[in-house]
């Protein structure tokens, strides 16, 4: 037995079921699972592609090549994804295939939070969805298993609550299935509109015996209680409603779709009044609602944001049949908040130590000390510039004090928006910059480049490149000259492929220099073609350098407030701004924003 997090057991189940390749693109909450895949080599193959569409193709190639194989990516990938996948549930597969979709109710690091639930109705795919470490592992192996059997890729789910939390597992040997030879099959796995029309209705045929195996799967549990209250659920909500309340009868669903009507309809022939608590879209419900059963759902649920013991109990309280059967059981009593609404019910903090518990001051995200990025949106700020976004560490930029971006709606659509903008006010490209990391520059900026090239564009293009994919971890991609297992391989040069594509202008700076920054970015934007600059430092928590740090010369400051400007974390406001020498790498940017000299480092020594 382990005590292992969702990703880790994932990755172990992979490598208990025999999986032979996994592919992903790092995104939070499904990062980890990939990089506990490599720590399996040489059993098993793992590598980052350049994004998700790349990375269920090489799993595709590699399943037709008889091999299990894993592909992980957050939500928002499969959306990436969405173009092979759906074409792929008409193919099937050759070994077993498992797409592993890691969805994030409350947004912790993501800019939606779709219900990925809804992609296996879509595709007309099996969705498993795990409520913790035990199952995640285990229904690695049972969706290997269910993909070869019925010839189909499935979609295991997971939510951030269950990748990042922690349980014990017991952990097996791992299996070794041979790999399956390769068969030439044109009417199988070339999709010309005529094979794909016959392999729809072979998708269409492989619903009855995946509906009749959703029937009688051990994923699905009955756990009768209290029959007056029935609570249909599945993923980690199963562990909410049972802490919520324990007294009821629940149906956990494993398996999710195809929907298991007999056993539902079963189910809430056993209780008075069936709910369903499912964490975002009406999923469950509306398939509930669909066969004439009488059902409480998002009337009553949150349809946004996370769930949690306190979240479930309080909505279900509106209902009075709740009510009344949870008076019976003790459990109605009003469910203390304390300072966080999703806390459990329980004593409040100030029941605990008897005296009031001020709020916990907050805690926004912001740059870490001496971040490359820092500099270039400072200047950009300072040059009134629109500044259309991406995803990634430097999205921070767009927040107080440095507020120096204004969009940020999906991976690589900066490019694309002020190319957009530009056609429609030509005037604004003087105005207007994109802003993209290095790692989401290759994920999907490539193309929006070549785009402003081809259509005869002006905008410019900045990237971000700190050489790593930092937001989720300082995972390598194409541009680092390192694999995932970090053995050197070839690094994409930025430069050289803004050139090949037509680029005629392309910059290099150190962002770190401010007065270089603005004298580059001011140039970029005055000029009548496409430019691209990249700016280029390592991310500092990379450095393997020992911090430097500067101190305020109170003698000379003046109190002018200019490098608070900067929003770093190391300055702080008393009677005047203060350096923390335990934060403060040195990075010198106060030093140039400061008109008086009073900070640098020979005042520390």
């Amino acid at each position: 037995m382990k005590l292992l997090s969702g990703n880790e057991a994932i990755a172990r189940g992979a490598y208990e079921a025999g999986v032979r390749v996994a592919t992903a693109y790092p995104g939070t909450p499904s990062t980890e699972i990939l990089q506990n895949i490599a720590r399996y080599y040489p059993e098993m193959y793992a590598e980052w592609a350049p994004n998700e569409k790349v990375a269920l193709e090489v799993g595709i190639g590699a399943s037709l090549g008889g091999a299990r194989t894993l592909v992980a990516m957050k939500h928002v990938g499969v959306n990436v994804a969405a173009d092979p996948l759906v074409t792929l549930a008409y193919t099937g597969v050759k070994a077993g295939l498992v797409l592993l979709s890691a969805d994030d109710p409350g947004m912790h690091s993501s800019q939606n939070e779709q219900d990925n639930r809804l992609y296996a109705r879509l595709a007309r795919i099996p969705l498993l969805e795990p409520a913790d470490s035990q199952e995640a592992k285990d229904f690695v192996r049972t969706a290997l298993e269910i993909s070869e059997t019925f010839d189909t890729p499935v979609l295991l789910r997971t939510t951030t609550r269950v990748a990042h939390s922690k349980s014990l597992v017991r952990e097996g040997p791992p299996a070794q299935p041979e790999l399956k030879p390769y068969a030439k099959d044109f009417t199988k796995y070339l999709m010309v509109p005529a094979n794909a029309r016959k392999r729809h209705v072979s998708l269409e045929d492989r619903q009855e015996g995946l509906r009749r195996y959703a029937e009688k799967t051990p994923l699905t549990r009955m756990e009768p209680g209290d029959r007056r209250i029935g609570i249909v659920t599945g993923g980690v909500a199963y562990y909410y409603v049972k802490e919520a309340c324990p007294w009821a009868s629940v149906l956990k669903l494993g398996m999710s779709y195809p929907f298991p009507y007999g056993v539902v309809e079963a189910f809430a022939a056993t209780v008075d009044d069936l709910y369903v608590v499912e964490e975002l879209e009406p999923f469950l419900e509306e398939l509930i609602a669909a066969r004439g059963i009488s059902v409480h759902g998002k009337g009553l649920i949150p349809r946004t944001g996370e769930l949690s013991p306190a979240v479930i109990l309080r909505s279900l309280m509106k209902s009075p049949a709740f009510v009344s059967a949870a008076h019976a059981h003790g459990s109605a009593e009003p469910v203390r908040q304390g300072n966080n609404s999703r806390h459990a019910p329980g004593p409040s903090p100030e029941a605990a130590v008897g005296v009031p518990v001020p709020p916990l001051p907050a805690r926004p995200p912001v740059l870490c000390p001496g971040c490359p990025h820092r500099g270039l949106f400072y200047v950009l700020k300072k040059l009134k510039l629109r500044v259309m976004g991406d995803i990634g560490c430097y999205t921070l930029g767009g927040l107080p004090p440095l507020s120096a971006m204004d969009t940020c709606i999906c991976m690589g659509a900066g490019v694309g928006m002020a190319h957009g903008m530009a056609k429609v006010d030509p005037e604004s490209a003087e105005k207007t910059v994109a802003i993209i990391g290095d790692s989401t520059f290759v994920h999907s900026g490539i193309t929006g480049l070549i785009d402003i090239v081809y259509n005869q564009g002006t905008s410019t293009v900045i990237i971000a490149d700190n050489r790593t994919t930092a937001m989720t971890g300082h995972q390598d991609h194409p541009g680092t000259g390192r694999t995932l297992r970090r053995d050197p391989t070839r690094a994409l040069d930025f430069a050289k492929l803004a050139r090949a594509v037509g680029v005629p202008h392309v910059w290099v700076v150190d962002p770190n220099n401010l007065a270089a920054t603005r004298k580059t970015i001011a140039k970029a934007i005055r000029t009548p073609a496409p430019v691209l600059v990249i700016a280029s430092r390592p991310c500092v928590l990379l450095s393997p350098a020992a911090p430097d740090p500067v101190a305020i010369n109170p003698e000379v400051c003046r109190g002018c407030k200019l490098c608070l400007e900067l929003g770093c974390p190391a300055l702080s406001l008393r009677d005047r701004p203060r350096v923390n020498p335990q934060l403060c790498v040195g990075c010198g940017l106060c030093s140039q924003v400061c008109r008086k000299g009073a900070i640098g480092k020979e005042v520390a020594e």
